[in-house]
């Protein structure tokens, strides 16, 4: 990825005028086959810390083959730039050797990962989210023309990733239609994941639509049918 190449995401933050609670459902569907659910909800507390919490199950043909729960939770600060993780988890039903857990060490600059009964420590890059809470972060600025790299860690490791300003648009949902900033993922390889994701204007700029892609031709699109905030 070239820095040349990267043209800052023009922001304006606003972390006071975003919501406080926000509770979220979407449906997950591959070709336009319902195979999942997620659940999210998110708080902010009076002592500007948040807490964010993400369930996703099977259901459908899926919940027959391979009926899987899995939890995310992330806990944190809201500085002015918006969320700051401090600890990150990920937990499976079928599969606890899968689960791990991370702390955001921001004073040290360091991150620590639990992962399969090891730790390891890693340099810690200024910003950085975790995957739940990048999704939250976007209620903190408006999106403009242009690109923008940040730091994202799924809880073994941190990587950075790159993000384009597509358009805006009007799409319809499970829950209604919204008008849209719309953002992609940059990669560098076929091998990469690919990812978009579409943000309500008039809902803080919560996403509304994500479809995630995979190398190996796995399209997974995660749609709204439900959301509250105040």
């Amino acid at each position: 990825m070239k820095s040349a190449a990267v043209l800052l995401l023009c922001c304006s933050f606003a972390a006071s005028a975003a919501p406080s609670e926000i509770k979220a459902e979407y449906q997950l569907t591959n070709n336009g086959i319902v195979i999942g659910r997620v659940q999210e909800s998110f708080v902010r507390k009076e002592d500007d810390t948040y807490s964010i919490s993400s369930v996703s199950r099977s259901e459908g043909i899926l919940k027959l083959l391979y009926d899987e729960t899995i939890t995310l939770q992330s806990s944190g600060r809201v500085v002015a730039k918006g969320l700051q993780p401090l600890r990150f988890e990920e937990r499976r039903m079928r599969d606890p050797r899968r689960d791990v857990e991370a702390t955001f060490d921001w004073d040290s600059g360091q991150f620590e990962s639990h992962f399969r009964g090891e730790t390891s420590t890693l340099p810690l890059p200024r910003d950085t989210v975790d995957r739940l809470t990048m999704m939250y972060q976007f209620m903190y600025f408006k999106p403009r023309a242009g690109s923008f790299v940040f730091a994202m860690s799924n809880g073994r490791k941190v990587e950075r990733y790159m993000y384009r300003f597509v358009d805006e648009v009007r799409i319809a949902t499970p829950l209604g239609e919204f008008d849209t900033f719309h953002l992609e993922r940059v990669v560098d390889t076929p091998k990469d994941n690919r990812a978009e994701v579409w943000l309500a204007k008039e809902r803080d700029n919560f996403p509304v639509r994500v479809v995630f892609d995979d190398p190996k031709g796995l399209r997974i699109e995660q749609s709204i049918v439900a959301l509250q905030s105040r």
